[in-house]
């Protein structure tokens, strides 16, 4: 064999040099707004809990509601309304319905059983869970896909004339649809730890949580505060529900297979008991998911990732980043 052939048979050799944007870049970015949905999930099962001290399996199908109804508002099938609703209006109906669900949830599920004990109330959400995926089943048997926010095609929200920009550091395009669901995301977060630090219903959800009969004695009405934190945890599912489903095929139960685990990996991982920290372990989750997506190379990688990482914080530090005991 000549010398030639032998250089060339190295160089045919020699590994593919490694893509920063699609082992770094594109990760780094979809984690991020992935993760703020999952922290958005995760505050409204931590908000719940604080108030409840229940576990909400039906949290993320708020979202689903969300969802379905803004896409039949968009193409004019929403309870019998022929008017193809502007995407912003389709929206705001989605997330109202979406919210209103976990008021019914409340009103009819929640109240009935406040007294009995917490597991039963936590079947009851699983309960909700699946009458409301049988509902959907009936209601919308074809799925269809929501389009995104900026799409001119449906009334968009945005109209912006380039969709899209390059982080240098990253390597990667990013649509500023990414960029306007991350701002949502973190507004609303932040809204909600604001809330619960500096308002005067703030801090009765949290006097009920920790000694309903003695918030009873000075005035709280502990059924007033069940129902106002079950409209701001549908409140909060309903729009991150909303927002993961942006340019996706939309049918019963989507929200909750696709998101409902990484939330409660979220409110685990940043601590049952803290908003903060479910948030910041919900972008913690969804860069650990994306990263294990572009960098481990096996078929549901990012499922047995976040799995093993939930199991571990509950076997090395059950309370969680932030947390306090429960």
């Amino acid at each position: 064999m000549s010398v030639a052939l032998l250089g060339h048979a190295a160089t045919t050799a020699v590994p593919l040099a490694f893509d920063t944007q699609l082992k770094i870049g594109q990760p780094l970015i979809l984690g991020i707004v992935q993760g703020a949905i999952y922290g958005l999930i995760g505050l409204g099962l931590v908000l719940l809990y604080k108030s409840n001290r229940i576990f909400n399996f039906a949290q993320a199908e708020f979202g689903t509601i969300a969802g379905l109804c803004t896409l039949l508002a968009l193409n004019g099938r929403l309870f019998g309304i022929s008017w193809h609703m502007p995407y912003a209006v389709a929206a705001v109906v989605g997330v109202l319905i979406g919210t209103l669900t976990a008021v019914a949830t409340e009103r009819l599920v929640i109240r009935p059983l406040f007294n009995r004990p917490k597991v039963i109330l936590v079947v009851g959400t699983v309960g909700v869970l699946l009458t409301l995926i049988a509902i959907e089943s009936l209601a919308f048997p074809q799925g269809d896909t929501l389009p995104a926010f900026n799409d001119p095609k449906q009334g968009a929200v945005t109209d912006l004339k380039d969709p899209s920009f390059r982080v240098g550091f990253a390597g990667y395009n990013v649509s500023w649809a990414q960029v306007l669901t991350l701002i949502v995301l973190v507004a609303l977060a932040l809204g909600a730890v604001a809330f619960f630090r500096y308002s005067r219903q703030g801090t009765a959800i949290l006097a009920v949580s920790q000694e309903p009969t003695a918030a009873q004695a000075v005035g709280i009405s502990v059924s007033r505060v069940s129902l106002l934190t079950w409209t701001l945890a549908g409140f909060l599912g309903s729009v991150a529900g909303l927002l993961a489903l942006q340019s996706t095929l939309v049918g019963p139960g989507i929200v909750t297979g696709t998101a409902l685990v990484g939330g409660i990996t979220a409110a685990v991982l940043g601590g049952i008991t803290s908003l903060p920290g479910a948030f910041l372990g919900g972008m913690l989750v969804g860069l650990i998911q994306t990263f294990a997506a572009a960098n481990v190379d096996f078929r549901g990688s990012q499922s047995v990732v976040v799995g093993l990482v939930l199991l571990l914080v509950l076997l090395v530090k059950p309370t969680g980043l932030l947390g306090s005991e429960a």
